[in-house]
């Protein structure tokens, strides 16, 4: 016997427009039905901001984990095939990339999807290459003369030393995906040496080339775009710290925290970095005929000379969307189920003025290593913000999260002023604790400061 909700489920997918199955329901209260696909902070940032849509949708995760668990049903599969075709058989309405390997695993999630007849937020795994190649996103940038720094690509650990050719600082970048952690800022020759030894010895992030990039000065800032074919839509902007260590100091991570605002950058220099960034991105991949339904992220560097591209990302940023996220009203599901489907409404979602700052706790021996199992105090003592669980575990025996990964935890605070953000961000995250948690103690302050 068929399920009757399915059966209803898979109706609405036969009806001709987006308005048309929003309004069915509507008005017979059936819920929309989304599956995000990750597991870290940014996923659960992700999944709180899509349960709090008026919309209500009905939310699903993979792999997910115990945090998001809670707010999300775990799917029952093991690998991207059984994902697809789990959706499909459940007709999910809307599957929403938040890691960026799964874009570019196998065929790709979007293309996947899109094979299958389930929208996707997340762009097919060729235009995906922004992020995937370091050498393909420096081609296209130069291509379509976006501001970018200069760099030369190397095969192998000899044509590396050549390029560098001696001269320091300079940057040094994995061409493929590397969680965060593929780039290094070179300030002489046995920082270079050390990271060429990872690369092309060790080889950490896997087989691949390396891109000898000019050193850029000035303080970043990253820009999150949503795009769907034809519009794109600038979000609230954000800055991230890389770094271990207070005052920028200690070997690259996957973030340690960040700080957003529509405030964050003065609004001629956002115009400036629409027109010379932003929109050339959007009218390069068109020209290229790369589709892309998605968030984009820019990282960028503010130089004395203007500001330039350092990276994209083909999703939101970790931990920049545990930031921005809070801030968002409206609804980010129909949202997201619009954009998918080629149809940007920059009418459903706005973000709220003031600032946001989230900072991560790490475990022991990140990011070289990291130690799990040591139990996390204070979860229960918050009094502002939110906090999203990147790398825990829920113990049911104690009753109680367990370290489970490098970056573990991301305090998330608003307030109406940089400083009483700041504040309290730092004051709440420093009622959580485990054996071996390292924090910075800077976040927001570096670089206002200066």
């Amino acid at each position: 016997m068929v399920d009757p909700i399915l059966k209803r489920q898979k109706f609405i997918h036969t009806l001709k427009t987006v308005e048309a199955c929003e309004k069915f329901r509507s008005e017979y209260h059936f819920p929309m039905k989304i599956v995000v696909v990750g597991k870290g902070g940014r996923e659960h940032a992700l999944v709180k901001a899509l349960a709090d849509s008026p919309s209500a949708p009905e939310l699903f995760c993979f792999p997910g984990s115990d945090a998001i668990n809670r707010i999300a049903s775990p799917i029952p599969v093991q690998n991207m095939d059984d994902l697809i075709n789990w959706m499909k058989a459940n007709a999910i309405d809307l599957c929403i990339a938040g890691e960026e390997s799964y874009l570019v695993k196998g065929d790709g999630l979007a293309n996947c999807c899109q094979q299958a007849g389930i929208p996707c937020w997340g762009p097919v795994k060729e235009s995906a290459q922004l992020e995937a190649s370091k050498e393909f996103a420096k081609n296209f940038l130069t291509r379509h003369h976006i501001p970018t720094g200069k760099a030369q690509t190397a095969q192998n650990l000899e044509e590396a030393r050549a390029l560098i050719g001696g001269i320091y600082p300079t940057v040094l970048k994995f061409d493929g995906l590397a969680a965060g952690k593929g780039v290094a800022v070179c300030p002489d020759e046995a920082t270079a040496e050390a990271f060429l030894k990872e690369v092309f010895i060790d080889q950490r992030f896997g087989a691949g080339r390396l891109l000898v990039e000019e050193f850029l000065t000035g303080p970043e800032v990253s820009i999150f775009a949503a795009i769907s074919d034809n519009n794109y839509l600038i979000l609230c902007p954000s800055r991230d710290y890389k770094r271990l260590q207070d005052g920028d100091q200690g070997p690259n991570t996957g973030g340690m925290g960040a700080v957003a605002s529509r405030a964050l950058i003065p609004q001629e220099t956002l115009t400036r970095i629409e027109q010379e960034i932003v929109r050339p991105t959007f009218l390069g991949l068109k020209e290229d005929g790369l589709s892309y339904r998605g968030f984009l992220y820019f990282g960028l560097m503010l130089t004395p000379d203007g500001p330039k591209v350092i990276e994209y990302n083909c999703r939101f940023g970790d931990p920049e969307c545990q930031a921005v996220m809070p801030l968002l009203r409206g609804d980010l599901a129909t949202f997201c189920h619009r954009g998918a489907q080629g149809e940007l409404d920059s009418s459903l979602i706005t973000f709220a003025e003031g600032w946001s700052v989230c900072c991560v706790l790490a475990s022991a021996g990140y990011p070289a290593s990291s130690h799990s199992g040591d139990v996390i105090h204070g979860l229960d003592t918050l009094q502002q913000g939110y906090v999203y669980h990147a790398g825990t575990k829920w113990d049911p025996e104690r009753q109680c999260y367990l370290t489970n990964g490098g970056r573990v935890l991301a305090v998330s605070v608003q307030a109406p002023t940089l400083d009483e953000a700041r504040r309290l961000a730092h004051q709440e995250a420093a009622h959580i604790t485990f054996d071996g948690a390292q924090r910075r103690t800077d976040i927001a302050f570096a670089t206002f400061e200066r």
